[in-house]
């Protein structure tokens, strides 16, 4: 920490001072980042300590503090898991108040990252940028081909001023860890990494081109939904050129009435192209704010700007699913356990509490008409009961209540009768019986039991690492009761499969001895006119399959 101050003393005093112009001086030599001669005659600023106010402050200083806050803020403005609902509402106000990168500056750009002069590259580029932002901007262009196109260009220089800010927050990080307990309650050093890591992928314009074609891919034979076609022969890390193509912005209602678009239409048609990506692809636009979406002729929906993209997983997805479709249903019992097959929930955590709390939200809400129900609302309401209730909610579904939160607002606007917490129940029933069909719950147990072999195999091992330990009179004993139960149901489980595997070794051993029996004594091996034997005989068969297919699949011959 000392070698960084050293080298970047003059941005941390900037961002030190941004911090103590916007009220936060007491709070800054309370946990030793600045001396009591820099704090005092302050700490009247902060006698107003409400929550919305002190997010209004927040977002004032990261505004004054130029891209990487910015960007930061705005990445943080997602997790709605690790800070309040008034934090994150004021975050989301963060806007890019960047200015116009010079156009010599954007011509060197191009020409260094693509190893070739503006001339032999573009027909014409447009010197006005058609939007500028903090991590870039955009040019309109012309390939020699003939093709419309957008250049979108990154600033100069970006990279290292990023790092340094970077490296900066993470030592602030781990000293706010040493120092406060919800610093280190809520692991604040892996949030600054998450969100670094998110700024560093913005940076990356190949990710983002990769992001864009790999959701294209989705909707290739969807006409109704357009995906910019990426140029990767003009694209580099800092440089990406995509197709042009023009639309009326979903925000312009009127102009939409105008040219005679269906907006209920739209609305259905825009929530199911965001509701396939999030469930059933599980790789989505993560921005889909309404200057990232355009319509065209047809009632067909546009998406731009793939700098922020999210994954969830098959099993994240279902439990997201889970979520949703137990609290509509009042069965908390099925929500808090799948909070604990995700494994979230904390040591401080009270389950008798946190069900009281999860049948509060869901009495709430019973009453209320579908169609009147906002499932970015609801969702916010399970994250802030599992905030106070000591649950760390992954980062990717945090990512995903903030894409359902925006998506609400642009669909709002397009048809206020739309519900797109109806709109999400097929594709969370679907994911729910999922679950149910033979091939998923075979495929489950297959790695299930290959898992409990895996343990078994190395059960050995373990105990005579222990006994070792013992030996040298080094052991420790550390016992969490509070995951007592979950272990002795794991115990239970594999207890149950151990004996499962047993019995079907002893039928088909069974089995296989009728077999040799009946054909030492030449009897015939029908009984009720039906092949019992043979059936049997198949049935160990598969068995004997399926026990050889688990071993191998567990690695351990």
């Amino acid at each position: 920490m000392l070698g960084q101050r050293i080298r970047h003393t003059k941005r941390y005093r900037e961002i030190v001072n941004s911090f103590m112009k916007n009220g936060f001086s007491h709070f800054l030599f309370r946990v030793g980042l600045t001396d009591r001669g820099l704090a005092k005659g302050r700490e009247p600023d902060e006698i107003n300590r409400n929550m919305k106010s002190i997010g209004k402050r927040l977002r004032h200083a990261l505004q004054d503090l130029g891209p990487s806050f910015i960007k930061l803020g705005q990445i943080a403005s997602t997790r709605y898991d690790a800070l309040p609902t008034e934090i994150t509402e004021e975050l989301e106000k963060l806007q890019d108040h960047a200015t116009v990168i010079p156009y010599e500056h954007v011509r060197y750009t191009i020409e260094t990252e693509l190893d070739d002069t503006l001339e032999n590259l573009f027909e014409w580029i447009d010197s006005e940028p058609l939007a500028t932002a903090s991590i870039g901007q955009v040019h309109s262009a012309r390939l020699l081909t003939g093709e419309d196109v957008v250049v979108k260009v990154q600033r100069p220089a970006l990279k290292s001023k990023i790092d340094t800010d970077l490296e900066i927050l993470h030592g602030i990080g781990k000293i706010l860890e040493e120092r406060t307990a919800w610093a280190q309650r809520y692991r604040l050093s892996d949030i600054i990494g998450e969100l670094s890591n998110s700024l560093r992928n913005e940076l990356d314009y190949l990710m983002e081109a990769r992001g864009a074609e790999r959701v294209s891919k989705q909707f290739e034979n969807n006409a109704h939904v357009r995906i910019p076609l990426v140029y990767w022969e003009f694209s580099s890390k800092r440089v990406m050129t995509m197709e042009k193509i023009d639309g009326i912005k979903v925000s312009k209602i009127g102009e939409l009435d105008a040219k005679g678009y269906d907006r209920k239409i739209v609305a259905q048609r825009l929530a199911d192209a965001m509701l396939y990506q999030l469930l059933d692809n599980g790789f989505f636009h993560a921005d889909p704010h309404s200057g990232n979406i355009s319509i065209l002729p047809k009632n067909t929906i546009a998406f731009y700007d793939f700098g922020e993209t999210g994954l969830i997983n098959k099993k994240q997805k279902q439990h997201f699913a889970s979520i949703i479709v137990n609290l509509h249903q009042g069965n908390t019992k099925a929500m808090i356990k799948t909070f604990s097959k995700m494994d979230i929930i904390g040591e401080e955590t009270k389950l008798e509490v946190l069900q009281r709390d999860l049948d509060d939200l869901h009495s709430r809400y019973e009453n209320i008409k579908t169609k009147e129900l906002s499932l970015g609302r609801i969702i916010l309401d399970i994250f802030n009961v599992a905030y106070a209730n000591y649950i760390k909610i992954p980062a990717e579904l945090a990512l995903i209540s903030k894409v359902i939160l925006t998506l609400e607002g642009v669909l709002r606007r397009l048809d206020p009768e739309f519900s797109l917490m109806r709109a999400t129940e097929p594709f969370a029933q679907k994911l729910m019986w999922q679950r149910y069909r033979p091939k998923h719950i075979i495929r489950n147990s297959l790695e299930e039991i290959s898992e409990d072999l895996s343990i078994i195999s190395e059960l050995p091992q373990d105990l005579k690492d222990v006994m070792d330990v013992v030996k040298k009179g080094k052991i420790g004993l550390d016992i969490n009761v509070k995951r007592g139960d979950r272990i002795m149901r794991r115990l239970d489980k594999l207890s149950n499969r151990l004996a499962f595997s047993i019995l079907m070794l002893a039928f088909s051993i069974l089995m296989a001895s009728l077999i040799i029996g009946f054909a030492i004594v030449g009897q015939d091996t029908i009984i009720w006119n039906l092949p019992i034997i043979e059936f049997g005989a198949v049935i160990a068969f598969l068995m004997f399959v399926l026990m050889v297919i688990t071993i191998i699949k567990s690695g351990r011959m």
